[in-house]
């Protein structure tokens, strides 16, 4: 059986690029960063010498890369410890209803900590506007924190005129680049933003590396006491192969960002221009919207991401079906897969809850082919029928 991956949102396939320059520190330069042997020396000199290479990928200093173990761990880092850095100054916060659970589950425990949290709305698209922003902003305003890239939409968040309007007023402005990184052009020399969230796996870099991004007159305290390590802000044993890795999948996705852009464009608009050809009652969620003299209409967004529903097709069960077919799909974040709940950001765009539950989101990455996407469509095509036959379903 042929399998189909069409989750990347979730997780990418290592690069072999990547993988090599990461084994020889699992066996031959495996020495501790933090030793002052010439093992660990090794070790410490590999490390800086990504550190150098991602923050001139996002035209950061070098000081302002913090290695972590992945996205959640940053977001949580940047959200929680600058909020409680600056309540002396105010207790509110400001942030989506869209955004990953790593995000939302820290503004929920800080508002258990005392703080109060704006939820601004979003737009059927997923977009953020600067005048709700300016409109929900009060004097103990403290920290505002967005995604740059929406996980399971693919909306792009205008996110340079939010810090714009947070900088003017000196609030805190968090991004989260999780999704971000490797589709969207970012310098940080230039951007008005004091944190910024990474992860490795979203980029065909290995699981269980990050990074945080913090301005340096941010001020952000510590998350992880113990040892010396990453300026005193991030205790632990550097986890070098994951660090070396993270930097190598960082330059290459910034060195090939547009080819790879366009290539899964591409890939998207064959999969769309199939998918409403050969499957009726079919509905895009998000800024993907239809087509247009056969071309597919986004608002502002990055390829890849093709969300949709289907009526009287239940989600999971879709998922499920498509499984046992080989292809590997989702039905929102990884982070939420043990939910019953529908999604919390197909609810936010202002979808019922049966619209939520009826949605499948295809992420698509550089190893798809087009060949793939044919096959999709003829899948995807076979079992929505299935299940209408299934459920005596009968569109009009």
């Amino acid at each position: 059986m042929t399998k189909i991956y069409v989750d990347h949102a979730a997780a990418t396939p290592v690069r072999q690029e990547v993988l090599q320059a990461m084994l020889p520190f699992f066996t031959e330069s495996f020495g501790n960063a933090s030793s002052i042997h010439s093992f660990g020396q090794e070790a410490r000199i590999a490390v800086e010498r990504s550190r150098r290479a991602i923050a001139g990928a996002l035209f950061a200093k070098p000081g302002e890369i913090l290695f972590t173990s992945g996205g959640t761990e940053s977001d949580n880092w940047g959200i929680r410890m600058g909020a409680l850095s600056r309540q002396d100054r105010g207790k509110h916060l400001l942030t989506t209803r869209m955004e990953h659970p790593a995000v939302l589950r820290t503004f929920e425990s800080l508002e258990k900590a005392g703080f109060e949290v704006t939820y601004l709305p979003v737009s059927r698209e997923g977009q953020v506007s600067p005048e709700s922003l300016k409109e929900a902003l009060r004097e103990d305003t403290v920290l505002v924190s967005c995604q740059m890239v929406n996980n399971e939409v693919g909306s792009l968040t205008d996110f340079a005129a939010l810090g714009a309007i947070c900088r003017e007023r000196g609030i805190l402005f968090h991004v989260d680049a999780v999704q971000g990184l490797g589709k969207v052009p970012i310098n940080l020399k230039e951007l008005p933003v004091d944190l910024m969230s990474f992860s490795g796996h979203k980029i065909y870099g290995p699981k269980g590396i990050g990074a945080l991004y913090i301005r340096e007159k941010a001020n952000v305290p510590a998350l992880i006491l113990g040892g010396s390590q990453e300026r005193d802000l991030r205790a632990g044993t550097e986890n070098v192969p994951g660090i070396l890795g993270f930097a190598r999948a960082a330059e290459l996705a910034a060195a090939q960002r547009e080819e790879s852009q366009d290539r899964v464009w591409a890939l998207q608009e064959r999969l769309v221009r199939g998918i409403l050809r050969e499957i009726p009652g079919v509905h895009f969620n998000g800024p993907l919207v239809g087509l247009e003299d056969g071309i597919p209409i986004r608002r502002p967004a990055v390829p890849g991401y093709v969300n949709l529903r289907f009526d009287g097709v239940e989600g999971e069960s879709l998922l499920v079906l498509l499984d046992m077919k080989g292809v590997a799909a989702s039905a929102g974040s990884a982070c939420s897969s043990g939910s019953t709940e529908p999604s919390h950001v197909l609810r936010a765009l202002g979808l019922s809850a049966e619209q939520a539950g009826s949605s499948l989101r295809f992420t698509l990455g550089e190893d798809n082919t087009p060949e793939e996407m044919d096959q999709l469509i003829l899948i995807l095509s076979e079992s929505v029928a299935q299940l209408r036959r299934i459920r005596g379903v009968k569109l009009p």
